[in-house]
């Protein structure tokens, strides 16, 4: 063999060389190019979810502040419910303390056969106060 063919040889085997490392190149610029594409969507999927909860979070945030306005204006009528039934006890019980509603409610209950101690014990007065008052409703019914 001659140092022609020889180098011939030699430069087919170098170009040979050079083409595998070129193909090797090529396979692995294909696959990064793939890894980049799939990088690439998931990262649009990923800012895709990231405004989906945004949007999630801002709707959360105005249903929170329409529920606490509500809350504001319920707990409102509820204390104007709360003194206007302060009112009505307070005047229940007025009228309840009155002598005319004692004395009514000590004749009905006389008329229902119940006992002065009873009656005293249901009205909050002394048993001589309930024979008192039973007294004059027997003068004042004759």
């Amino acid at each position: 063999m001659t140092t022609t063919n020889l180098l011939l040889i030699l430069f087919s085997l170098a170009e040979v060389a050079l083409l595998f490392v070129v193909v090797a190149f090529f396979v692995r610029l294909r696959k990064s190019e793939a890894l980049l594409t799939r990088l690439q969507s998931q990262h649009e999927a990923f800012v895709n979810k990231l405004t989906f909860s945004a949007q999630m979070e801002q709707e959360l945030v105005q249903t929170f502040a329409k529920r606490q306005q509500e809350l504001a204006e319920l707990d409102a009528k509820l204390e104007e419910r709360a003194a206007e039934l302060k009112g009505l006890v307070e005047h229940a019980e007025a009228f309840c303390r009155s002598p005319r509603f004692l004395r009514q409610v000590i004749l009905a209950g006389a008329a229902d056969g119940k006992k002065p101690d009873e009656l005293a014990k249901a009205t909050g007065l002394s048993v001589e106060e309930v024979k008192l008052i039973l007294d004059q409703g027997g003068d004042a019914g004759a």
